[in-house]
C-alpha cells in the first residue's frame, strides 16, 4: 500500500494500513536507531532501592548522577495501585475512538499546548516524531483545569489528580537526596526551582511500519528540573551512556528518574542531564507517563554558588528559565545543544 498523507494523528496513520513511513517522519540516517546497537549492554541502568531497610540511598544516587543522570527507584512510596491505575487510564483514553479523543485535541498552533495532540515543536520543518500524546498542565494547583482532561474512563480526572500529588511528593524527596549528595542544604534545590510547574503528559507510541527510520521520541534533555516516568512493558526507552543507547528495561513498580537540564546547571555540572530517546517497534503499542517537576518561568537560574572554587569554576551562565523554555520549543531539543548553549 502507498503512504498516504499525512493525517493529524500518528494513530490514524495505523489505523489506514500504510506500509511505508510518511517522509515527515524519516529520521537523518545519522539519528536513525541502528538495529545491530540499539539497547546494547553497557552495564544497566542503576536500580536504586528508597526502602528504610536498604540503607542510605544518597551513595547511590550520587553515583548514578554522576554517571548515567538517571536510574530507576523502587520501594518509592507509590503505590502500585496508583501506578498501573494512571497507566490504565492513559491506555484506555488512546483505545478510544477518534473522535472521542479530538474533543481534547490541544491548540496546534501552541507549542506544549495542553490536550491531546503530536506535535510539540513550533518549528515545521522538523522530522516529526512516531508517537500521539496527551498532555496534562497540574501544578501549581491553579493551572489544573480538569475539564480539560477526558472524562473516559470515569475515573480518568481522579487519577490524574492523585497520581500528580503523589509524583510530587517523590520528586521533593529525591530532589532533596539530590542536594545533599553533592554536599547542599537538602532543601536547596527545591528552592532554587520555587513553585514548581508540573506537567503530566501520557504518551503513546503506535506500531510503526517501519521502525528502523522513525524514532517515537527524539534523542534530547528535558528542560526543567527532574523528570519522573512510569512505562509499560514494552521497551522502547534509551539512556545515552558513554556514546552507546541503553535500553531502560521496564520493572515492574519501578519509577524512572530522569535528571533534567536545570539541575545540571544548579550543581554547576557536577550531575548531568541525561539524553534519552524512544525507539518503536512494528508489532506493539507501548505506553509511558512521564511527570515534569519544572520551575516558572520567571525563576533565574544559576549555579549554586557552593559549588563554584578555583578547582571547580563556574560553567553555566544565569539564565531566565521562560527563555530557556522559548528557546528549546523553537529551535528543538537535538541532544543537549540548549544546555549547551549557556556553557561559560
Amino acid at each position: 500500500m502507498e503512504a498516504v498523507a499525512e493525517p493529524r494523528r500518528v494513530q490514524t496513520l495505523v489505523d489506514a494500513g500504510i506500509s511505508r513511513l510518511p517522509s515527515r517522519y524519516i529520521q537523518p540516517l545519522e539519528l536513525r536507531p541502528d538495529p545491530r546497537r540499539c539497547g546494547i549492554d553497557v552495564g544497566g541502568i542503576p536500580v536504586i532501592d528508597l526502602s528504610l531497610s536498604a540503607g542510605d540511598p544518597v551513595p547511590a544516587i550520587a553515583c548514578a548522577s554522576r554517571d548515567w543522570g538517571a536510574f530507576q527507584v523502587v520501594n518509592h512510596g507509590v503505590s502500585s495501585r496508583l501506578l498501573e491505575e494512571m497507566k490504565s487510564v492513559g491506555s484506555s483514553f488512546f483505545s478510544s475512538p477518534m473522535e472521542a479523543k479530538l474533543r481534547f485535541a490541544c491548540d496546534p498552533r501552541s507549542p506544549a499546548s495542553e490536550g491531546y495532540g503530536s506535535r510539540m515543536l513550533s518549528n515545521d520543518d522538523g522530522v516529526l516524531d512516531w508517537r500521539d500524546y496527551f498532555d496534562h498542565h497540574t501544578l501549581p494547583v491553579s493551572r489544573r483545569n480538569p475539564s480539560r482532561w477526558p472524562d473516559f474512563p470515569i475515573n480518568y480526572r481522579d487519577t490524574i489528580l492523585e497520581y500528580s500529588d503523589g509524583i510530587k511528593k517523590l520528586a521533593q524527596t529525591l530532589l532533596h537526596m539530590i542536594s545533599q549528595s553533592v554536599g547542599l542544604p537538602p532543601s536547596y534545590i527545591e528552592d532554587a526551582v520555587g513553585e514548581v510547574y508540573q506537567n503530566i503528559t501520557v504518551s503513546y507510541y503506535p506500531p510503526c511500519p517501519q521502525p528502523e527510520l522513525a524514532l517515537g521520541l527524539q534523542s534530547h534533555s528535558d528542560m526543567g528540573a527532574i523528570t519522573l516516568l512510569i512505562q509499560d512493558d514494552v521497551p522502547g526507552l534509551e539512556v545515552l551512556k558513554d556514546d552507546e543507547w541503553a535500553v531502560v528495561h521496564p520493572l515492574s513498580g519501578a519509577i524512572v528518574v530522569i535528571l533534567s537540564d536545570q539541575t545540571e546547571v544548579i550543581t554547576n555540572g557536577q550531575y548531568k542531564s541525561a539524553v534519552h530517546r524512544a525507539i518503536v517497534n512494528d508489532h506493539r503499542p507501548r505506553l509511558s507517563v512521564a511527570a515534569f517537576y519544572d520551575p516558572s518561568k520567571t525563576r533565574k537560574i544559576y549555579p549554586a554558588p557552593q559549588l563554584v572554587t578555583e578547582n571547580s569554576p563556574r560553567k553555566y551562565r544565569e539564565v531566565l528559565y521562560g527563555d530557556y523554555v522559548s528557546s528549546w520549543y523553537s529551535k528543538g531539543p537535538e541532544g543537549k545543544r540548549n544546555i549547551d548553549a549557556l556553557l561559560i
